[in-house]
């Protein structure tokens, strides 16, 4: 297995991208799996790196990374020092860095067969590209949410202030920090709203596609996934019986096994990739 950490890409006048791959040393399937991380994630934070490592030794290439603007740095890739960058996230920056990953695996590794793998957030992110782009040959979410729009509270009065002054605050409990979102995350989602909508995106789906749910999320309600099976008929759901929203990991951490929810995760999910 040959693993490359921390790469840059630095290309198209974009914020820089940090990426992982792990390489496997002989290769047992033509597909490259790119994981996707969720909302206040990061491509280091707990157990992500097992997981690659256990799709690598079974012969998958895979291939981790942050969105540009998650909140890391390139020299600090882990948690959020740059809140400025976080402020100015919005969906369709993660669904560019995303296409970004694509453009350069095709440039690096020749234009490769992609399967999708996205947790939370970075789900409904995966959901939406594997519905407009022809390399992405099957599509699996873990945790993933159904609807970007009803996080935004519409008519709240949280969203009301968050209106009124341009900025509002999220609470990161593990962190202690109060990470800000601008205004502008929620204009971009209403000037993209089509192209933003995950119902359409897998009403439209034509490739295999795999949901896997905890039954104890916390965060992500479990009806969320029942709703993304109900829109693709050929969509396969799988619930994890007494599983969390991060399917007994959590950050740091510091064991050399995966929990066995997430063990379970990972098998259902390279048994998928390499036969559906």
């Amino acid at each position: 297995m040959k693993i490359q950490l921390n790469q840059v890409l630095n290309k198209w006048g974009k914020r820089p991208v940090l990426w992982d791959s792990y390489w496997p040393s002989e290769e047992q399937t033509e597909l490259i799996t790119i994981f996707c991380h969720g909302y206040k994630g990061f491509k280091d934070w707990g157990g992500w790196h097992l997981v690659a490592e256990e799709f690598a030794l079974s012969g998958m290439p895979f291939i981790k990374f942050n969105f540009s603007h998650n909140g890391g740095t390139i020299d600090q890739p882990v948690d959020f020092p740059d809140l400025d960058a976080f402020a100015e996230n919005n969906y369709s920056l993660e669904m560019a860095d995303l296409q970004r990953m694509i453009m350069m695996i095709n440039e690096r590794y020749g234009a490769r067969r992609i399967a999708l793998v996205g947790h939370s957030r970075g789900g409904g992110i995966t959901l939406l590209k594997a519905a407009e782009e022809d390399q992405v040959k099957k599509v699996i979410t873990w945790a993933g949410v159904s609807d970007f729009k009803v996080r935004f509270q519409v008519g709240s009065p949280e969203f009301e202030l968050w209106r009124e002054k341009g900025i509002t605050h999220i609470e990161n409990t593990r962190t202690g920090q109060f990470l800000p979102h601008n205004w502008q995350f929620y204009e971009d989602f209403m000037e993209n709203e089509a192209r933003l909508t995950i119902s359409r995106a897998v009403r439209q789906l034509q490739i295999p596609q795999l949901i896997i749910h905890g039954s104890d999320d916390p965060t992500v309600n479990l009806s969320e996934a029942h709703a993304i099976h109900s829109w693709n008929s050929n969509s396969k759901l799988e619930i994890i019986p007494g599983a969390d929203h991060v399917f007994g990991m959590q950050h740091p951490w510091k064991k050399e096994e995966l929990p066995a929810h997430m063990k379970d995760t990972v098998a259902l999910t390279k048994d998928f990739i390499i036969n559906a």
